[in-house]
């Protein structure tokens, strides 16, 4: 059976709003996107009438740390990244997996009131999945794999985490491999987890030059963060005089159009010419946590730079223990404020439409054959005023759609 859906305006993201518009969906899928008057007349099903409302798709939240959800202003800004490391390291060893499983479950609930559909999820105690209820949006596990005091080999822990995702219950989304990050992961297990995505065709996903002290770690081989590593036992062979730690990822993880780099914030020539050098269709996606980069203070996100390479920037949330929201919304307006020159109608985009193409999710914007992810808020004003109130808004969503199926909001 088809439904036409009717809304006062539609968003399709990749076209201009359509006012008084409609979505025909047929099964999973949408089958028709225009005008109310005119798919009227070709579509004979049901008719819902969503009202005076905008009709967009559900968004997408491109990086996201569901375990800590229970941290909400646990950890007020401290004086360094390496002293947040401290921080959040203390608060992991006062819980237990009852602890982790009740966050994510809050936090699923958290992004579905605020219209997202669907979310990359770094998960550092899979152990915890066999708890869970079905979530109700999509959800990629990425796996979080560290051996930076080399407790496992690279071969190891590629292993274990493949072994992880064995028998998994088939729910909406996907799994993929997390190498933590260029401080926490060696280059072999960088290399490692590119020859097993490609092999197995799994997305991965990363943090990279994140902080300040990440950059005085690998360029310089001094600094706050080399010194903790250091103590902690890690190997520093790899941090040497014009080393970068994108430069780290790219010479041991050969990141691809599979890969989601989280935050690169700090980056130098070097590093934007090495992108803009991979063909078009081989660039990694790189996702931006306006919220979380505000609490760090890091330096201004390169986003100029990074649309000039040919980069797709996308937004997420990270985790509630640097950020106070898993409202996209709430990291929409945070991003607009701070690049005032960027149009509404492209952040709103970059929450999306790019979200969704660095999940290979056939979602984020309306047309023929996506997916049916959808999502209303109340809005009766003009067309030229929408993307703005789109941005602007802050109540939970009116109304959801999930792969088709209208679910309770």
């Amino acid at each position: 059976m088809e439904v036409l859906l009717r809304a006062r305006h539609v968003l399709p993201i990749t076209a201009e709003p359509i006012e008084n518009g409609a979505v025909v969906i047929s099964g999973h899928r949408i089958a028709g996107v225009g005008r109310f008057e005119e798919l009227r007349e070709k579509h004979a099903g049901e008719v819902l009438d969503l009202g005076e409302v905008a009709l967009l798709p559900g968004l997408v939240n491109a990086h996201c740390h569901l375990d800590y959800t229970m941290m909400r202003r646990a950890i007020s800004p401290q004086h360094s990244f390496t002293e947040w490391i401290r921080r959040i390291n203390a608060l992991k060893r006062s819980l237990d997996n009852a602890d982790y499983a009740t966050a994510i479950v809050h936090g699923f609930e958290e992004l579905k009131r605020y219209g997202t559909t669907a979310v990359a999820n770094i998960e550092s105690f899979p152990e915890v999945l066999h708890t869970l209820p079905r979530p109700s949006i999509r959800v990629w596990w990425f796996l979080e794999m560290i051996d930076v005091r080399h407790r496992a080999t690279g071969e190891e822990t590629i292993e274990g985490a493949l072994s992880f995702f064995e028998n998994q219950p088939g729910w909406p989304g996907g799994f993929g491999l997390s190498p933590h990050a260029p401080y926490t992961a060696s280059g072999s297990l960088f290399e490692l987890t590119a020859r097993a995505a490609d092999e197995m065709n799994m997305l991965v996903t990363t943090h990279v030059a994140e902080s300040r002290e990440e950059w005085d770690m690998f360029r310089h081989a001094k600094g706050e963060l080399y010194d903790f590593m250091l103590k902690l036992g890690r190997w520093m062979f790899d941090c040497q005089p014009g080393r970068t730690p994108l430069g780290h990822v790219l010479a041991h993880g050969r990141p691809s159009s599979g890969w989601i780099l989280a935050h690169m914030n700090e980056l130098d020539d070097s590093d934007f010419a090495a992108l803009t050098a991979m063909p078009p269709e081989a660039r990694p996606s790189v996702v931006h946590c306006p919220g979380s980069h505000r609490y760090f203070r890091h330096a201004p996100f390169p986003l100029k730079r990074l649309r000039q390479a040919g980069v797709n920037v996308c937004l997420g949330t990270d985790s509630l223990a640097s950020t106070l929201t898993l409202s996209m919304f709430d990291e929409m307006r945070i991003f607009a404020r701070r690049e005032p020159t960027i149009l509404p109608a492209e952040v709103l985009q970059m929450a999306t439409l790019n979200g969704a193409r660095a999940l290979r999710l056939d979602a984020g914007c309306l047309e023929i054959g996506q997916l049916a992810d959808l999502i209303t808020i109340p809005f009766a004003g003009n067309s030229d005023e929408i993307h703005d109130s789109v941005l602007e808004y802050r109540n939970p969503v009116s109304w959801m759609m999930l792969d088709g199926q209208i679910l309770a909001t």
